[in-house]
């Protein structure tokens, strides 16, 4: 009887062990960072003001609104665009942008334009692959009107894809402005 016990005990012990044993291939954790502030800058091509579109929101989920700074392009105009992509949350600002660019294979942004609004935009770099990553891009104006402009962040979108629809992935930040053509 106690050999019987003695070896009930031994195969408890021996399951929780082999049950609680290393893994030998974990995977790596990709966390998502924190994006306090997205700034789009526009320059418009032969010289003239740049516009600056931006987004803040400092305390996140926090109960202050975030700050949206939109603008007004030039009827007619072709813009060079460029996205930063910020946290700001802590005591040192970090530079996100460079995380998305060095990760390239793994984001894409996407630029939807609301109905009403007269612009045209395409991506301008690309990710190793030769897909659209959209860091920077260009932006044509056209006749007067306005509406909806909005920059979306895709975190592992399937690539190639057509537009935000197919990409899949998850969104790490998706902000919109309300831009106006005169």
């Amino acid at each position: 009887m106690k050999t019987l016990k003695f070896l009930t005990a031994a195969l408890v012990a021996s399951s929780l062990f082999i049950g609680c044993s290393k893994d030998d291939n974990p995977q790596p954790v990709n966390e998502e960072e924190l994006i306090t502030t997205m700034t789009v800058t526009l320059q418009p091509e032969g010289g003239g003001t740049d516009l600056i579109l931006e987004f803040r929101d400092l305390d996140g989920d926090g109960p202050e609104e975030p700050e949206i700074q939109n603008g007004i392009l030039d009827a007619g105009v072709t813009y060079s665009g460029s996205i930063v992509l910020l946290n700001e949350a802590g005591e040192e600002v970090e530079n996100i942008t460079e995380e998305v660019e060095m990760e390239n294979l793994e984001h894409q942004f996407f630029y939807i334009i609301g109905s009403g609004l007269d612009v045209t935009t395409s991506g301008e770099n690309e990710d190793d692959e030769g897909n659209i990553l959209g860091t920077t891009f260009t932006l044509t104006a056209g006749t007067v009107s306005s509406g909806e402009l909005t920059f979306t962040l895709v975190h592992e979108p399937t690539k190639p894809n057509n537009g935000l629809e197919s990409a899949g992935g998850e969104t790490d930040i998706s902000v919109t402005f309300d831009v106006s053509v005169e």
